[in-house]
């Protein structure tokens, strides 16, 4: 049995709401939160980035497995804001975190897969027998320009596992599936610090194909169907993509409802779905399937088929949940101030 001995998730408690990103810029905050389902977003503070929100995450993913940081193996971090163009990420999470020098270090990127993309390496690492324990995060202090409509969604945190086998599997992977096309939707450039996206392009050929092509396929090949899942999460851009692409793939708002995060806290980029994942897992039951489906531009989709086990229930209150940190000690930022804690405030060099 190989799959997920630990998980924790990082949020930032600075937040943002629609209603004050709109009124900046004279738009209809109420046409905004019903196109996008969403009504406030997480922001990172000044001293913190996908290094600090990694460290948080993997700590409380440590605490929940109970293991020696030592005994990790490798830690690969997904990201698209990586604080640095040229120094990993990872060698100061590993230092952070007390994992030793022998611990395989790699920062991965594939716009909001990323996290995803470092799950999966992860636990192939394990199954195949390399190393006892292996981390996998997606973190994110992703970026909009502003005024762009990127500006209402993008958001901060993200999520750390914990890979593992034997007796202390608390998640076993049982199914993964990727899709993969050159559908250029998304991107930025080196040097530029906002991404640019080509609109409504970046729906129907982008996002609803590959999460549906990556859905179907996974359970095509593993014989299931949505009535044998609890739990569904998929990427979210956005509060109604995931909601439209579950249903098309056959299942229920209830089956979405618990990973469907992004209303209270945007789109985390790479931590989206891993972060939607957590939330699922800190309240499922041994026994409960649960499906997840990446999406990063570019573009691609991972879906993962992970089962309970018995060992969930015992892990699940060391560490806190996802859903309690989206509603306990909240600063509300004014436009203003968001816009200093960001760095939108940007002058030419002469």
């Amino acid at each position: 049995m190989h799959g997920i001995v630990g998980w924790g998730s990082y949020v930032p408690r600075f937040r943002i709401k629609v209603e004050d990103i709109a009124g900046q810029w004279g738009a209809d905050a109420a046409a905004f939160k019903r196109g996008l389902l969403l009504e406030e977003k997480t922001v990172p503070g000044p001293d913190e980035d996908t290094i600090t929100i990694s460290v948080a995450a993997a700590k409380h993913a440590i605490t929940r497995a109970g293991i020696d940081p030592r005994d990790i193996g490798c830690c690969y971090i997904g990201s698209e804001s990586h604080p640095y163009a040229v120094k990993p990420s990872g060698t100061v999470v590993i230092d952070a975190i007390g994992a030793g020098p022998d611990c395989h270090v790699s920062d991965f990127e594939f716009a909001c897969k990323a996290g995803t993309e470092a799950m999966y390496v992860a636990y192939s690492h394990v199954k195949a027998g390399e190393m006892k324990y292996a981390l996998g995060i997606g973190a994110d202090t992703s970026q909009g320009a502003p005024s762009d409509a990127l500006e209402y969604t993008a958001s901060a945190g993200g999520t750390a596992y914990i890979m593992g086998a034997g007796d202390e599997v608390a998640a076993e992977i049982i199914h993964t599936y990727s899709y993969t096309s050159d559908t250029p939707d998304f991107w930025r450039r080196e040097g530029e610090f906002y991404p640019r996206h080509a609109g409504r392009f970046t729906g129907e050929p982008a996002y609803f194909h590959h999460v549906s092509s990556a859905t179907n396929g996974i359970l095509e090949r593993s014989g299931m169907k949505p009535e044998d899942f609890r739990f569904a999460v998929f990427h979210m851009p956005n509060g109604k993509f995931p909601l439209r692409a579950g249903k098309a793939a056959g299942f229920t708002r209830e089956q979405m409802e618990q990973g469907w995060v992004v209303n209270l806290m945007g789109n985390t980029y790479s931590g989206s779905s891993p972060t939607g994942l957590a939330s699922c897992l800190d309240v499922a039951k041994p026994g409960d399937n649960i499906l997840i489906t990446s999406f990063g531009s570019g573009a691609g989709s991972d879906s993962f088929i992970i089962r309970c086990t018995d060992r969930l229930a015992e892990i699940q209150k060391k560490a806190p949940a996802t859903r309690d940190q989206l509603a306990d000690g909240r600063i509300h930022l004014t436009y203003g101030k968001y816009v200093a804690y960001r760095g939108k405030i940007r002058m030419n060099q002469l």
